[in-house]
């Protein structure tokens, strides 16, 4: 018997809205800051921080693409795409991955090339600009991973790790910066080399989350804890003898459920209709982010029990 996936069982859709939000005010911070370092480091004469203006640049496309990405995936369901466009999500998460990755092979290509370049050192006021940065988007970068941990959100956390990539590649164009100044003649590169530890901090974090879009576009199971609660709320129903099997997959920042229920055999066509209507009522309620249920109804056998 199935059980058809209500419009908005969670407030998935105030979710998303809430998420583009998150991504449209980062693509404004992003902007100010992106010409703020990129100036700052032009007359400044701190790589890094160029290097820095650069990946604030991918961060404002990453932010496009979430934004982009959710309002796609918070359209309902249709004839065309039945379970909905969740999935743009997950492809929104894995293009901000490569933005990230792209971002840190153009920062590495571009530091080498000026460790090789004799330049004059960073002036000492451009630290003052890379501090106000570091603050601001770690700031961001929390509230946004809570909001991606909240929703569930592949393309949220993605963005919220980009947001941070950026803290860590102001971060160390700081202490480059600051090595730089301090330590006077011949430390003139010390901007480039930290700008070079950067992208590959970046990498790091980009190929993590470039992994975890991809899982959920390839269905990968979710966590067990949610494996568990399910089989649990679908066991504590009254009527329930059995359950032979539980698929989960994860579409967007919901889960579609597929399940099968074992009950009396001698259970009517009616009464198991109802008792698969309360385990679906009993899933969602465990399982706020449940949006569809595909519940099978089968006899129970206990030597084919699990």
């Amino acid at each position: 018997m199935t059980s058809p996936p209500t419009s908005d069982p969670r407030g998935i859709t105030a979710s998303y809205a809430s998420s583009q939000r998150l991504a449209q005010i980062g693509l404004a911070i992003n902007a100010i800051l992106a010409v703020v370092k990129l100036v700052a480091g032009l007359l400044g004469n701190a790589y890094a921080l160029v290097a820095d203006a650069i990946e604030s640049g991918t961060d404002m496309v990453g932010s496009l693409v979430v934004w982009s990405g959710l309002r796609i995936a918070s359209r309902d369901p249709d004839e065309r795409y039945p379970f909905g466009y969740g999935r743009a999500e997950a492809l929104a998460g894995a293009v901000v991955a490569l933005l990230m990755l792209g971002a840190a092979a153009g920062i590495a290509i571009e530091s080498i090339s000026e460790i090789r370049t004799p330049h004059s050192a960073p002036a000492p006021w451009t630290l003052a600009v890379l501090a106000l940065v570091i603050v601001v988007k770690e700031v961001l970068a929390k509230k946004v991973l809570q909001a991606g941990a909240a929703h569930g959100s592949v393309a949220v956390s993605a963005d919220g790790w980009h947001h941070r990539a950026d803290a860590i590649t102001s971060g160390a164009a700081f202490v480059g910066v600051a090595l730089a100044v301090v330590g006077g003649p011949g430390w003139e590169v010390a901007d480039d080399w930290a700008a070079l530890v950067a992208a590959g901090i970046i990498v790091i974090n980009g190929g993590v989350l470039i992994r975890t879009a991809l899982s959920d576009l390839m269905d990968r199971a979710p966590a067990p804890v949610i494996h568990d609660k399910i089989a649990a709320a679908a066991m504590g129903t009254s009527g329930v003898q059995a359950i032979e099997k539980l698929k989960i997959r994860k579409t967007g920042t919901a889960f579609y459920v597929d399940i099968h229920v074992q009950a009396e055999p001698t259970m009517s066509l009616h009464d198991a209709h109802i008792l698969s209507g309360r385990v679906k009522s009993a899933i969602r309620q465990c399982v706020p982010a449940a949006a569809g249920v595909l519940i099978h109804m089968e006899p129970y056998e206990p030597t084919e029990g699990i």
